[in-house]
């Protein structure tokens, strides 16, 4: 099944990008960035940020995440895939991650969420900036503790200045 990916959230201000892969079936289905209720993305901001929101509706968190400079994006314009699965992503086509220093003049970090956007770092290296790799949020990372993935979130968030 071809898919297509979702537009980025991101404007002058976005300091931090973080860079997911493919929006998951659920995410998709409901045209949000994170919308599996199981993915930890929102709750690790939140914590972070100590704000609920996964209280917030969509526009809300939204909203937030361009104030605090903030910007999403997934490294995939479109793919096919069945299901949810990093694995299970076919005949991906990449974002044109070339123009993101114009879109975005403030921009001081890139965060991969997950091993399969790393996989594409070059990409993001090749733009001068200093890009790292997050635990993914996704429910599929189970393996690691919900704290560990918080205190490598806090660095990123941290050395964009953004807490």
């Amino acid at each position: 099944m071809s898919l297509q990916g979702l537009a980025p959230i991101l404007n002058a201000d976005t300091r931090l990008l973080i860079l997911g892969s493919f929006p998951g079936a659920r995410s998709l289905a409901l045209q949000q960035y994170y919308g599996h209720p199981q993915n930890q993305f929102w709750r690790l901001l939140g914590t972070l940020w100590q704000c609920d929101l996964v209280a917030q509706s969509y526009p809300q968190r939204v909203q937030t995440l361009l104030e605090r400079g903030l910007g999403l994006w997934d490294v995939y314009a479109a793919c096919e895939r069945e299901g949810s699965l990093d694995a299970d992503i076919r005949h991906a086509e990449l974002n044109d991650l070339s123009g993101l220093r114009q879109r975005c003049p403030s921009l001081a970090l890139i965060a991969h969420n997950g091993g399969e956007s790393f996989r594409h770092a070059r990409h993001t290296q090749g733009l001068g900036l200093p890009v790292c790799r997050l635990p993914s949020s996704s429910p599929a990372n189970a393996s690691q503790r919900f704290e560990h993935k918080l205190a490598l979130w806090g660095e990123a968030l941290r050395q964009a200045g953004l807490l």
